[in-house]
């Protein structure tokens, strides 16, 4: 396991990702009074700051999740990646005192929270920037001294890279000593202020050996804290493990759901559960349908059927699942690769839950009832998962605790006893033919395995979720048999 013999806060999280800035309609600007949609302005939220939030943390706690993964809040020049001052909060969000309001109400609620840490790149109004552009400390502003700064062209590569092709983003040098020194200082300071870990956006651009004596310093003081770098590509394990970072975004989990359900090719879902498999084993990764730079997983399905079945392996497999806002109501968004093409999946909400439209709630009451199945079997969170059946359009997945994992701290919190021996189990079965599919009794004589049992006493004590599970399942149902077209079910038992 992981983290040894007990359990760690992180072991138990569900995340509601908000991407602030969207969220409260501070980003993108909205056109001036009187004036046409071509000539935006910045505005500072229109009076809606980082406390347009708290109406909302009753709702995330209903819905079952357990802290808040927000985007990027501090001060910056637009979207909130081209950071300029990692010590002031954003002013169209608020004041720190917005801030701490937040975390507070939070804290009240048992919610976590995590900021978003744009550690790779800055903006091009950051201090030691503009003084290293420049020449001269009176150009960085903002309280700079250039003896604080130092040689500040040195905490960049040469030429001022930018990150990506993206002229405003200026990569900085993390071979830099002062650069380690200042990312150390400013995880601090925010965990200090009462958060509890951080997003690494662009991990995959840093040097996974800059993060080990940074984070080694700020465990010194916040030995609970938690970091999860964003991998969108590259080998996971081996950056964890270099890095010392707890998580990584699991892309390849994410790519191969909606993939699969879309080409109706459940193959290639088998394969990348093969690969999460292994990563679970080594670490806990942060598993996701959607977030704030991917078309929402309602609208990249071709058939929005299948956002059941996307969410059924979500919270059927191993992982720290997040949720991001909206999905849970179905909201649609496709991203598009132009400027302002991030607008459609990061929108402004409403000031309170009361405000949604009413056909969003059979989404969220799935998902509730899938969060509550996680919360009820938190080993999940370290679960094995074995493909049972597979065809191009059916699949059977079984997860189980997994050898090692502290039995008595994971299961014994959902109320169950002793480790993969106890029959603790998750049976999801998914169909997306277009004939009904039979899985006959595999997933029961799975389940006998577990316990060395009589099959009879491994077809009792089921309980089911989905279409395919029937409403009002009863205990003792089991997860056999034929499952309709185009239809899923997830049984539990232990």
């Amino acid at each position: 396991m992981p983290y040894g013999s007990g359990m760690r806060w992180p072991d138990h999280a569900i995340w509601w990702q908000v991407y602030p800035l969207g969220f409260t309609g501070a980003f993108p600007p909205h056109p001036a009074a009187g004036e046409g949609e071509s000539t935006p302005v910045r505005t500072p939220g229109r009076g809606r700051t980082l406390t347009t939030l708290i109406p909302w943390l009753d709702y995330v706690v209903e819905l079952g999740c357990s802290g808040l993964l927000l985007g990027p809040l501090f001060k910056s020049h637009t979207h909130g990646y081209d950071t300029i001052d990692y010590f002031k909060i954003d002013p169209r969000l608020g004041t720190e005192d917005d801030f701490n309001e937040l975390v507070s109400a939070a804290r009240q609620r048992g919610l976590r929270v995590v900021l978003d840490g744009v550690f790779n790149h800055v903006g091009q109004g950051f201090a030691p920037l503009r003084l290293a552009q420049s020449g001269g400390p009176d150009a960085a502003g903002d309280g700079a001294d250039s003896a604080d700064i130092g040689d500040a062209a040195r905490w960049f590569r040469p030429g001022f890279e930018t990150f990506e092709g993206h002229g405003d983003l200026v990569v900085l040098n993390h071979d830099e000593p002062r650069v380690g020194d200042f990312v150390t200082e400013v995880m601090t300071h925010w965990l200090d202020r009462g958060i509890d870990g951080w997003r690494l956006d662009a991990a995959y651009a840093v040097p996974p050996a800059f993060w080990r004596p940074v984070l080694a310093r700020v465990r010194e003081r916040h030995p609970d804290a938690w970091f999860v770098g964003e991998m969108i590509h590259g080998e996971y394990a081996a950056y964890v493990e270099e890095s010392t970072i707890d998580s990584v975004t699991q892309y390849e989990l994410w790519k191969a759901i909606w993939s699969s359900l879309n080409d109706g090719n459940f193959f290639e879902l088998a394969w990348a559960l093969e690969r999460h498999e292994d990563y679970s084993a080594r670490f806990l990764p942060l598993t996701f349908v959607g977030n704030h730079d991917v078309t929402r997983i309602a609208s990249k399905l071709d058939d929005p059927d299948h956002v059941g079945q996307a969410l059924a392996v979500l919270f059927a497999v191993a992982g720290t699942p997040s949720i991001y806002y909206g999905d849970e109501q179905a909201f649609r968004g496709v991203k598009e690769e132009r400027f302002g093409g991030d607008d459609a999946i990061r929108p402004e909400f409403p000031t309170s839950p009361a405000e949604l439209a009413p056909w969003g709630l059979g989404t969220y009451r799935l998902h509730q009832e899938l969060i509550a199945m996680r919360r009820r079997n938190p080993w999940l969170a370290h679960a094995r998962t074995e493909v049972l059946t597979l065809t191009n359009t059916a699949l059977a997945l079984r997860s189980t605790p997994r050898e090692g994992v502290s039995a008595g701290a994971v299961l014994g919190a959902s109320g169950a006893s002793g480790a993969s021996g106890s029959g603790a189990c998750v049976v999801a079965l998914l169909n997306v033919g277009p004939e009904p599919f039979d899985f006959g009794d595999v997933a029961v004589a799975g389940a006998a395995g577990l316990t060395g049992t009589a099959d009879a006493d491994a077809d009792s004590g089921w309980a089911g979720i989905g279409p395919a599970a029937g409403a009002g399942v009863e205990s003792g149902s089991t997860p056999t048999g034929v499952v309709p077209a185009n239809s899923w079910g997830i049984w539990t038992r232990g």
